[in-house]
């Protein structure tokens, strides 16, 4: 197996994959995870033996002051987190320069995502959505009875603001995940900002949710966070979560921000200590640590960009993205893909409908990256 000394070495990560020049010998049986092999008689079911590049997890997990924080905390463990959320409640409205009436936690971005259909979505107000996007509003409302219009991203994998205008009339709530999971793609500030102004004019009832769960990803000019937005008008939502990028997803911590009142409906569906004491407290300590937000932005965008090199050498170019993962059409049904990674113990995205020739990639280590590249390029012939 190779390994690197320095694990954003663009050298050493093109020269191990053949990417350029002569390609290093290499057998396809290097080991995942440091302890077993990559094409294997073992079951790829073994989740934990795994390389995982399924979930959109930072594979980096939570900064050192984040799990100090949770040591710290787990003389807490005794205590319901009543102060604690309160405090967490308080740093985020700081850092969002808000009060804290405009901000609620939840248990992951998915609470926030549940209490939304349950406040603003019926069986007579449907949900809007696109497709595909993340799932978790769509499945909340079929469990609730209430109707979901979904809209087909355009060409160019983009959210298509202008059907979901004319697919907002009369609608509970709307969905808009900017950057998109799974395509990687972003709304511009003022495309948002727009969209927002005419479904408020048009259909004045209806709510509108941006997830912005992969916002400290994002380095295009152009993007900017929906908060003030969220703020200013009683109908928009912003949320967010530690899951990605702060490296937290097993902690289930997330918040929203948005105008007091639609907060306050909210909270009539949000369980009452939902985040937990290691969870607040490794929030805290994340959203302070600035020089790791960066340091991670910048590996996860190097990492990702060099795993989109090798699927375009082996002729498939990777979309473009603004998060931690990015879709490749593969011209064929992306399910006997997955299921040949899945036989090697490497674990990539589920499908995403109407786009089944797509396979999704989440972002591992730049370690992770060069031995599932060596699956890639088995499975796919390169």
């Amino acid at each position: 197996m190779i390994r690197f000394r320095n694990p954003l070495s663009r050298r050493a990560f093109v020269r191990a994959l053949g990417l350029g020049g002569a390609a290093a010998t290499m057998s396809p049986f290097a080991t995942a995870r440091g302890s077993e092999a990559l094409v294997s008689s073992q079951p790829a079911s073994a989740r934990t033996t795994a390389i995982r590049l399924d979930s959109n997890e930072n594979p980096n997990g939570p900064g050192v002051k984040a799990l100090d924080a949770m040591r710290a905390a787990l003389t807490l463990a005794n205590r319901y987190p009543y102060v604690e959320q309160d405090g967490l409640s308080a740093a985020l409205a700081r850092l969002h320069r808000v009060r804290t009436s405009e901000v609620i936690l939840g248990c992951g971005s998915a609470e926030v995502l549940r209490m939304a259909i349950q406040a603003f979505a019926s069986r007579t107000r449907h949900l809007v959505t696109a497709a595909p996007t993340f799932e978790g509003p769509s499945r909340h409302a079929a469990s609730f009875g209430v109707p979901v219009q979904a809209v087909r991203v355009d060409a160019a994998l983009a959210l298509n603001l202008t059907v979901m205008e004319l697919s907002a009339d009369r609608a509970g709530l709307v969905y808009l995940c900017n950057p998109n999971n799974p395509t990687g793609t972003i709304l511009s500030g003022s495309a948002v900002s727009a969209f927002v102004e005419r479904v408020g004019q048009a259909s004045p009832q209806t709510a509108i949710l941006i997830d912005e769960a992969y916002h400290d990803y994002v380095e295009e000019p152009g993007y900017q966070t929906s908060i003030p937005i969220a703020v200013a008008r009683r109908n928009v939502i912003v949320s967010r979560t530690f899951s990605k990028l702060h490296g937290m997803a097993g902690l289930r911590c997330g918040y929203a921000v948005g105008h007091a009142e639609t907060i306050q409906a909210l909270a009539r569906f949000k369980l009452e200590t939902s985040v937990n004491q290691l969870a607040i407290a490794a929030a805290r300590a994340a959203i302070e640590d600035r020089g790791r937000i960066e340091r991670e932005r910048t590996i996860n965008r190097e990492t990702r960009e060099l795993a989109r090199g090798l699927f375009a050498s082996l002729g498939y170019p990777a979309a473009p993205s603004a998060a931690n993962f990015f879709v490749v059409d593969l011209h064929r049904d992306s399910r006997a893909f997955r299921d040949a990674c899945r036989r090697a113990g490497v674990f990539i995205g589920r499908p995403f409908p109407p786009l089944n020739s797509f396979a999704r990639i989440s972002v591992g280590t730049m370690d992770e990256m060069q031995r599932a590249g060596l699956v890639f390029k088995q499975i796919l012939g390169g």
